[in-house]
Order: C-alpha cells, then structure tokens, then sequence
C-alpha cells in the first residue's frame, strides 16, 4: 500500500510526528490502538518524537455529533487510533507508560 491510509468518512489523516515524553529513553515499545509497532518498519525514532510512515487517523467530531453523544443519543464507531509509547528515564530502569499522545500535523 506504499504509505497510504485509507481514511473513513468521520475521521480525518491529522498527522505523522507524535512528540516523545520529556526523558523518554530507549527501549521503547510503540503501541497505535494497542498493536505493537515495528522501528523501521511503521515509525521511525526521531530527535525526541516518533515520525510514523503513514498519517495518524483521528475521528473528526462536531458540536451536533459530540452533543448527541453527550446526550447518550448514540455512539461512535469511526476510526480513532491512539498512540501510547511504553519508555524509560534517565536513571530510572522501571517502565512507564505515555497514553494517546498528541500528533502533530504535518
């Protein structure tokens, strides 16, 4: 697929950089909706963010939507995905866990 991502309508492609927590150091484990990602092959480490090789796909939410939904009218089941990076500190050998993590636009 070269790169590319399919994006549902609902969901908008908002990026590929996602900043690294302040410290984080290797080993890192990248996790997109809790699939463990390959270096190399789906992301690449960068000075302090991760660069993914393909846009980060997020749910595109308006004022009626999130209002019915805040209502308890429906749900939603559009395509979200979350980014979490498992990762050391300096001097600090226990893991840690950073959740859904903010992209960057390209």
């Amino acid at each position: 697929m070269s790169g590319q991502t399919e994006v549902p309508k609902g969901s908008e492609a908002v990026g590929r950089r996602v900043p690294l927590p302040r410290g984080a150091r290797p080993p890192i484990t990248v996790y997109v909706n809790g699939v463990a990602q390959q270096e190399g092959v789906d992301y690449d480490l960068g000075a302090g963010e991760l660069v993914f090789r393909r846009p980060i796909v997020k749910e595109r939410v308006g004022v009626g939507r999130w209002a019915a939904m805040y209502l308890g009218l429906f749900g939603t089941y559009r395509k979200h995905e979350t980014i979490d990076v498992e990762y050391r500190l300096e001097g600090d050998d226990r893991p840690h866990l950073a959740s859904d993590l903010a992209v960057l636009p390209d």
